[in-house]
């Protein structure tokens, strides 16, 4: 099976990340927090899209 190296590094650094703060959601989701307070970027909140009808649903 092909393995895309991007996603492969993704999810290496993705779980180096994780391991950082023993896999604690609640801890990763507050340094998260901390890092976006501290950037000098500002979030970008896009509004709600409205849902398309569907066509020919099954």
């Amino acid at each position: 099976m092909w393995k895309d190296p991007v996603v492969e590094e993704t999810r290496k650094l993705r779980e180096q990340y994780a391991s950082k703060f023993n896999h604690d959601i609640d801890a990763i989701y507050e340094d998260i927090q901390r890092l976006q307070a501290q950037s000098v970027k500002k979030p970008v909140s896009l509004p709600a899209r409205k849902p398309s009808k569907a066509t020919n649903v099954a």
